[in-house]
């Protein structure tokens, strides 16, 4: 077992992923504070116990990219002001037009706006900083909105260019109630609207996001030449698969009240690891929203077996997201991974374009892949239903110990199908509330040319699938006693015309040679 906090290259049964963000040490759960500067840096802020492997003791943790997977440590951002407080989450703006006046001689100042939790209340206050975001100076007014609760929370602040002020939402947790507020200057806010009882309540909001999308046709090419705006919001606990999830609202906002398009609740994933999910602020404008998410669940993050490595918690892979509409559902808020070339080795280790109807088996041995990283993909196109049951799987499986992770496709009569993800042949982690399996209904992606389409990363203790051009996605960690390291993919009933594409790539571990603990503020637009 490594000591706690070696950031030596992972030992070979270790589940640090290696391509997802993970901590040095210590607990994290939700990402704060999203931004990308001017240099075209990406900065992740995160709910952060450094002296420990549970929840408490909360500061700001601080990593910086140029690629959004190879990730340097920075020192810790934000410290709580006493033993007794906690920085909550919260977010990050860039404040070009120095509304907020601490900024007189500079157009990228960074202020960063935080839910301050004490043991009486639980208030809104910012902090400014002069050098891009590595140290920050609390604002002497502090807090800048006290809500007179003990349970509001989560302050996400974007700028709303056609009203030129601040707008932030923010969570009354218990009250069922997303907050709206206007500012001119980040510190004087004024109350303006509410939205309150929309979709799943579970027990409790948390994480507000308002973001602004485009909206793209299926494949992504620009459908017309609009956006709107997209309100996410996490609930724990209470989520229908139990603990955390989250919720997304497709809509309009005037700069003061948010309307959604419909009644209707979405859900992000349809897994149980997804909470929290906070999109970067600074994007250019028209292109996909990018975000990243807390890859866990309440119900268990703090059992979870990497405490034996020193740390717990994780990131989803950094994602895109645009909204499409199709005819039988309406909005939907595509989700994908950001472009792997970062970190795919050279060359796939197999690819296969063959006629795998009737019921066949494809195999790659991935035991060369020295990370435990893969990515793969599955293309096949529609084609006319028997009555025969037809289905296509993948498994990832450990020849030494006898596990394996499943998942895939069962089509139905009528166009439409079902697809599941099996976690429960796995054995390095037993609890109650770790649910071994999930399912979604998928609608056919149409008649003709169209295809169904699966693009997954395995990165040793997670799995995320995009399913259909990320019309319906998962995020699923898992802990095998021994590496998964062979692959199959396997039919049964599909016609014996149908040509079945599967591509497999390794994934370069982002650890080789070991991640720095932290880089001088002078390096970093240099790496």
């Amino acid at each position: 077992m490594p000591p706690v906090g070696s950031l030596s290259e992972p030992h070979e049964d270790s589940w640090r992923p290696q391509v997802h963000f993970s901590p040095p040490e210590g607990f994290m759960n939700d990402p704060n504070g999203l931004f990308v500067d001017a240099q075209g840096t990406y900065h992740l802020y995160y709910q952060y116990n450094p002296t420990g492997i549970l929840a408490g003791n909360q500061h700001w943790g601080h990593a910086t990219s140029k690629d959004l997977f190879h990730w340097f440590d920075q020192p810790i951002a934000i410290y709580p002001p006493d033993a007794e407080s906690q920085v909550f989450s919260g977010s990050v703006v860039i404040d070009v037009k120095n509304t907020s006046s601490f900024f007189p001689d500079q157009s990228d100042g960074v202020v960063a706006i935080y839910t301050l939790n004490t043991p009486g209340a639980q208030v809104q206050e910012i902090a400014y900083s002069r050098d891009g975001g590595y140290t920050f100076t609390p604002f002497e007014g502090n807090p800048v909105i006290d809500g007179q609760s003990t349970q509001f929370r989560d302050p996400k602040v974007v700028w709303h260019a056609e009203t030129q002020r601040w707008i932030m939402v923010v969570a009354y947790a218990q009250e069922f109630i997303v907050a709206i507020y206007t500012s001119p200057d980040l510190k004087t806010w004024t109350h303006a609207s509410d939205y309150s009882h929309h979709g799943l309540l579970g027990l409790q909001y948390e994480c507000p996001n308002l973001v602004r999308v485009p909206v793209r046709d299926a494949v992504g090419a620009p459908q017309t030449e609009y956006d709107m705006y997209v309100l996410t919001l996490s609930i724990n606990p209470g989520a229908p698969l139990g603990g955390s999830t989250t919720q997304y609202f497709p809509g309009n906002f005037d700069g003061t009240q948010f309307t959604p398009v419909d009644g209707a609740t979405r859900l992000a994933d349809f897994a149980k690891d997804n909470y929290a999910a906070q999109f970067f602020y600074g994007t250019p404008e028209g292109e996909d929203a990018l975000s990243l998410g807390w890859a866990s669940n309440w119900q268990y993050t703090e059992a979870t077996p990497t405490a034996r490595e020193g740390w717990r918690g994780v990131m989803t892979l950094p994602r895109r997201s645009f909204l499409t509409r199709n005819s039988r559902e309406g909005w939907v808020l595509v989700s994908l991974p950001v472009e792997l070339s970062p970190v795919l080795c050279p060359g796939p280790i197999r690819v296969t374009r063959e006629h795998l109807g009737g019921d066949m088996r494809f195999e790659a041995d991935l035991r060369a892949v020295k990370s435990g990283a893969y990515h793969f993909e599955i293309v096949l196109p529609t084609f006319s239903r028997t009555a025969t049951e037809a289905r296509l799987t993948f498994e990832l499986s450990s020849s030494a110990s006898g596990e394996s992770v499943s998942g895939g496709w069962l089509f139905a009569l009528g166009g439409d199908c079902h697809f599941y993800l099996d976690r429960g042949r796995t054995h390095g982690f037993d609890h109650p509330l770790f649910t071994d399996g999930f399912s979604t209904s998928v609608v056919a992606p149409g008649e003709g040319d169209y295809t169904w389409t699966l693009s997954a990363v395995f990165d040793r203790s997670i799995l995320e699938v995009f399913v259909n051009g990320g019309a319906a996605s998962a995020t699923m960690t898992v802990f095998p006693e021994g590496r998964l390291t062979m692959l199959a993919v396997r039919t049964a009933g599909i016609p014996e015309d149908v040509l079945v594409n599967v591509v497999v790539h390794g994934l370069k571990s982002v650890w080789e040679g070991g991640r720095p603990r932290s880089i001088p503020r002078s390096r970093v637009d240099a790496t």
